[in-house]
């Protein structure tokens, strides 16, 4: 006597619900991150203060109080280099150079996103196949483990 696996259904592949959601949620992203409504004035002050142009108006808005400084010696001078220049203009510089890293970033996050999908997919594929093989071994098992069937031309 053979084994029966029970009735044979036809095959019916069914992607993994994730692959769905990320299809629809994308990559995450700074720039899509929700605001309200001080968020969104952060950032309008934030953008303004970050950019290089904000950063040559304090250089010379520093630059007026350097000859006062000059004038009264070393320790004014690096008084003035320490809490007037480096404050004012750094803190632009710094701020758009974080602006430069974080559009730097959301290519990466996106660039990982799409390769994350590209083999979800191959795995979802290969998952696909999978079944498609156990399938096809399963019925060439059966096959194979049918009983021959009597042989009914031999003489009696």
């Amino acid at each position: 006597m053979t084994e029966s696996h029970g009735p044979h259904l036809p095959h019916v592949h069914l992607p993994h619900p994730h692959l769905a959601r990320r299809r629809a949620e994308g990559a995450a992203l700074i720039a899509d991150e929700h605001l309200g409504f001080n968020g969104q004035v952060a950032v309008v002050i934030t953008r303004a203060v970050g950019s290089m142009w904000c950063a040559y108006a304090f250089g010379a808005l520093a630059l007026i109080s350097l000859p006062e400084a000059i004038h009264q010696g070393t320790v004014a001078v690096v008084s003035w280099i320490s809490q007037t220049f480096l404050q004012l203009v750094l803190l632009s510089v710094i701020m758009v150079g974080q602006r430069v890293l974080a559009k730097a970033s959301d290519k990466q996050a996106l660039q990982t996103f799409r390769d994350a999908e590209a083999i979800l997919e191959l795995t979802d594929k290969i998952h696909h196949l999978t079944e498609i093989n156990n399938r096809l071994t399963d019925e060439i098992h059966n096959f194979i483990a049918k009983p021959p069937a009597p042989d009914t031309s031999a003489p009696a």
